[in-house]
């Protein structure tokens, strides 16, 4: 990840790194299936261990994906009007009992699952809209919430670690060790309202986020 070692290095042999590391064999050969499981080497039969060339995604902190040919696509998992959970509720600020439109995602790049996501619209705007469609937005929620008066403005992330669910193993294609990004997201209108809650689901070893903010001036 540093790039000390870059595409195409060959790694030091088993017994180089038990010696280098003062690590049992068995120990080196599980961090080596471990590293070839997420794909940060592949080895070649009587050669050796290689760097896979094989860079993070780099996502912005942005509230909707563009799909491209051979790049991001979304596939949609389901829709449903629901009581949220209490932090959904909290974060969109709806008094109890209140119901959202969930839209559950799968986010895939050239093909392949790099996200889950759950998305919250407050049922007040979303009923009876695209949101609560069962098929792909055009545009994406941005585009609706905008068309419906409430366009987004403000984005607001909080960005946790943990490891991965049985379900996130399954549609993410994780190495079981993997940890996931969690991303518990609020966006609001131009208003101040909050108009969605999202929470994003990501794989460390394939991903890195990238946030960008405009600092003040120093005015002491």
């Amino acid at each position: 990840m540093a790039g000390d070692l870059p595409p195409g290095a060959q790694l030091p042999s088993i017994p180089t790194l038990v010696t280098r590391y003062s690590a049992a064999t068995a120990t080196v050969q599980r961090a080596l299936a471990n590293l070839k499981a997420e794909g940060s080497v592949y080895s070649e039969v009587g050669k050796g261990v290689y760097v896979r060339d094989r860079q993070p995604l780099v996502v912005e902190a942005a509230a909707y994906v563009v799909p491209t040919p051979g790049g991001y696509t979304y596939r949609l998992i389901g829709v449903a009007e629901i009581v949220p959970p209490t932090e959904v509720a909290r974060g969109l600020g709806l008094a109890e009992g209140e119901s959202a439109v969930l839209r559950h995602r799968l986010l895939l790049f050239g093909g392949e699952p790099v996200e889950l996501s759950w998305s919250y619209y407050p049922s007040a705007i979303a009923s009876g809209t695209e949101l609560a469609g069962r098929k792909k937005i055009s545009g994406g929620a941005a585009r609706v919430l905008s068309d419906l008066g409430h366009p987004q403005q403000e984005l607001l992330d909080r960005v946790s670690a943990r490891m991965p669910t049985s379900e996130e193993i399954e549609a993410l294609a994780l190495p079981p060790y993997v940890p996931v990004m969690r991303q518990f997201r609020v966006i609001r209108s131009s208003a101040g309202q909050p108009v969605e809650v999202s929470i994003l689901i990501k794989g460390s070893h394939l991903h890195e986020l990238r946030y960008g903010h405009t600092v003040a001036g120093d005015v002491s």
